[in-house]
């Protein structure tokens, strides 16, 4: 499997090479950054043969069979068609897209094409909640409530490098996005209620640095999300399960019971690192040819939803 990694010296971009790093079976045969001289960097220092500027330069050669894409949310949707068009399966960061017409465009084009496409929502692959979906499955666990924080100190355009940003990263599309799938996915449907709040604008940025997100699934269980650029203290998101045998906690890949006792999670996967664990799954579903998890016609009941958020935040 020869990929290319689009945004490669990005914060994600670089976790991607990483993982795909310990996956038998794959090359990353070429990388994609806009500045020439990063971007040949990085390949040298990778061993990668090929580095360029654009991705059309970087799809057109055939030693590419699928690309991920790390680049900036807004380039996404015109990206993910590019791939596609040019016959190559892909990988979309988080989030696919940032309106619902777009992600309905590239849902559209994998069922044209019949090639890979998956949305990043790497939630659904951190050994934490697949411990938490099994024992769902199972009908050892019945999620009651979950209460999700995203939290950053970001007043400034930077990225999670700390690193100044070309684009406006936005709580709703890109941070509520990784919650609201897991929440859909955790409880087995489209929330039946979905519902925001939101702060006052960043007279620069454009965006809100404050937002509060209600769901409920159609088994009555709820969810209760903030988010906000303003929190000074670590960054991140943190997951409360509350379930009806027990509370749980997850810190991405870690996770601990009520008490703060951490669950040993050896035995959930292959490996213990989210990325990876995405990644490989969108390896082998290329190499199998078949629907991943993540597919992007799966993920789009979550833009759904978070269309229908961002009609209620006036």
């Amino acid at each position: 499997m020869r990929i290319c990694v689009a945004g490669a010296y990005g914060a994600f971009g670089l976790k991607h090479l990483d993982a795909l790093a310990n996956i038998d079976e794959v090359e990353v045969t070429s990388v994609m950054g806009p500045t020439k001289a990063k971007i040949e960097a990085l390949a040298a220092a990778r061993g990668i043969g090929h580095a360029g500027t654009t991705l059309e330069e970087c799809i057109a050669r055939d030693d590419v069979d699928a690309v991920i894409l790390s680049t900036p949310t807004q380039m996404h949707a015109d990206q993910a068609l590019a791939c596609m068009d040019a016959g190559k399966h892909v990988l979309i960061e988080i989030p696919m897209a940032d309106t619902l017409a777009d992600s309905q465009a590239i849902v559209a084009k994998q069922k044209e094409t019949g090639l890979v496409a998956m949305a990043g929502q790497v939630r659904r692959f951190n050994p934490s909640h697949q411990w938490i979906k099994n024992k769902v499955d199972a009908g050892e666990l019945k999620i009651q409530q979950m209460d999700v924080q995203t939290y950053f100190f970001r007043r400034t355009n930077t990225n999670a490098k700390g690193e100044p940003r070309t684009w406006t990263d936005h709580l709703l599309w890109h941070h509520a996005c990784h919650t609201v799938d897991l929440f859909q996915y955790q409880t087995g449907g489209k929330a039946v209620e979905a519902f925001g709040l939101q702060g006052p604008m960043h007279p620069d940025l454009g965006i809100a640095m404050d937002m509060a997100i209600g769901l409920k699934a159609p088994d009555g269980a709820i969810c209760t999300l903030s988010l906000s650029f303003n929190n000074d203290g670590p960054f991140g998101t943190f997951f409360r399960y509350i379930c009806d045998n027990g509370t749980y906690l997850a810190r991405y890949d870690d996770l601990y019971d009520g008490n703060e006792n951490q669950i040993d999670l050896s035995g959930v996967a292959v490996s213990n690192n989210g990325i990876e664990l995405i990644d490989r799954e969108f390896v082998s579903a290329i190499q199998e040819g078949r629907t991943p998890n993540g597919d992007v016609a799966d993920v789009l009941s979550a833009m759904e939803t978070l269309d229908r958020i961002e009609k209620t935040l006036g």
